[in-house]
């Protein structure tokens, strides 16, 4: 009978933006981190720094790329950037808030993110285009390092679409799991196929489940 082997992904939110605030949306813009999202990544940096971790990717934006060189370097690693992983595209909202948005675009104003699972805004992707995208660059890197212990330091919505495939659930089921700034999650992948979440939206900035206010 042949062993089953199980490969550890520590999968992590980037830290907070510039512009959280103003609620943009920002999908493929290249926006950089807040101090408390640069401090946000230093407490995932060690955090980590005694995990079994082998190999650290991320997207290659830029808030992605901070947190996984700042992982990387406490592992003494270097990290690698894979633009497949970058956040859902959100076409000509990019930038915007909901209010720019249908200012700019009125024929917009009926359009909610709860439909994104099959429908998009113009030029932009669904949840579906979104897991399309990514998942075969999770089972690529998950086959590539079977056995090991990974860390992806991705975004929101590409965690989402990864936890989502991770628990067999259909990505309607998108907006049911809160991917906060800074948030770690814990999957188990078996050769077998099956996976495990083990850890949801914890880690070092969560505190009894909450977001740390600091």
């Amino acid at each position: 009978m042949k062993k089953v082997v199980a490969t550890r992904l520590y999968l992590a939110r980037h830290g907070q933006v510039v512009g959280h605030d103003e609620f943009r949306y920002h999908g493929h813009f290249d926006v950089d981190l807040t101090e408390k999202g640069v401090m946000q990544s230093d407490r995932l940096s060690l955090f980590l720094a005694d995990k079994d971790i082998k190999a650290v990717y991320s997207s290659d934006l830029q808030r992605s790329v901070i947190g996984a060189t700042k992982v990387a370097s406490a592992l003494g690693l270097s990290s690698s950037e894979i633009p497949e992983l970058r956040e859902l595209h959100l076409g000509r909202w990019e930038g915007l808030t909901r209010v720019e948005a249908v200012e700019k675009f009125p024929e917009d104003a009926g359009f909610v993110f709860q439909d994104l699972a099959h429908r998009k805004i113009a030029g932009g992707e669904s949840l579906t285009d979104l897991s399309v995208r990514v998942m075969p660059t999770i089972e690529k890197i998950i086959k590539a390092n079977q056995g090991d212990h990974i860390c992806v330091v991705a975004h929101g919505g590409v965690n989402r679409v990864i936890l989502m495939a991770s628990m067999g659930q259909p990505v309607e089921n998108f907006f049911k799991i809160e991917q906060d700034y800074g948030g770690l999650n814990i999957i188990d992948y078996f050769s077998d196929g099956h996976s495990i979440v083990k850890m949801l939206n914890g880690g070092p900035n969560q505190e009894m489940g909450k977001t740390i206010i600091y």
